[in-house]
């Protein structure tokens, strides 16, 4: 096993921007009002768990309908695409169902909000480029912030406004674009030749 710093920390932005648990702050308030209280261990450690777990069997799912990994790539490179417009436009092209307070801790929080087909699909785009266990290094780090992030949701509000979180997201939405051409590029290359 051999520990990639470099690795781990491009994995973790790239993740940490498609989920963007900051930018979803005032999702997460939303659903804790509904609700009246969301479980942060739960979400997080339920997150975690079926990232790390499509890590390791998304790549089967996908051999077993004959789709490989640098198309999966390029299809994850097109939604990253679209995150990012979002992000950066303030538009919303694919909206979530209104849930039920019984579940919010795991639906829609652990699941699609944290780890949806955005971070599922970067997964497996980043286990094209990077080593296995760097990416679950980069998982289990970005679990730990999403944490900290819904256990501190309402200070994180207070603290940082609604402008702030705006601007984060627009901030992160350009840096998930430019990976999304590069994801694009760099797997289009390899589907080419």
């Amino acid at each position: 096993m051999q520990l990639d710093v470099k690795e781990i920390f491009t994995a973790f932005m790239v993740l940490f921007a498609v989920i963007d648990i900051v930018g979803n702050v005032p999702i997460v308030i939303d659903l804790r009002k509904k609700a009246g209280h969301i479980q942060s261990e739960k979400a997080s450690i339920i997150a975690g768990i079926i990232m790390i777990v499509f890590l390791f069997v998304g790549q089967n799912i996908l051999s077993l309908i004959g789709i490989g990994v640098n198309s999966f790539a390029v299809a994850g490179a097109f939604i990253l695409f679209f995150i990012a417009l979002e992000m950066i436009l303030g538009i919303t092209l694919y909206k979530e169902d209104e849930s039920s307070a019984m579940t919010a801790s795991v639906f829609p929080l652990a699941f699609p909000l944290i780890a949806g087909p955005g971070s599922l699909t970067t997964l497996l785009s980043l286990r094209a480029e990077f080593k296995l266990e760097n990416i679950i290094v980069a998982v289990i780090l970005n679990v730990i912030i999403i944490y900290i992030v819904l256990k501190t949701s309402t200070k994180i509000e207070r603290l940082i406004g609604q402008n702030g979180i705006n601007i984060i997201r627009k901030v992160f939405g350009v840096v998930l674009l430019a990976i999304a051409v590069k994801l694009f590029a760099h797997n289009i290359k390899a589907l080419l030749l």
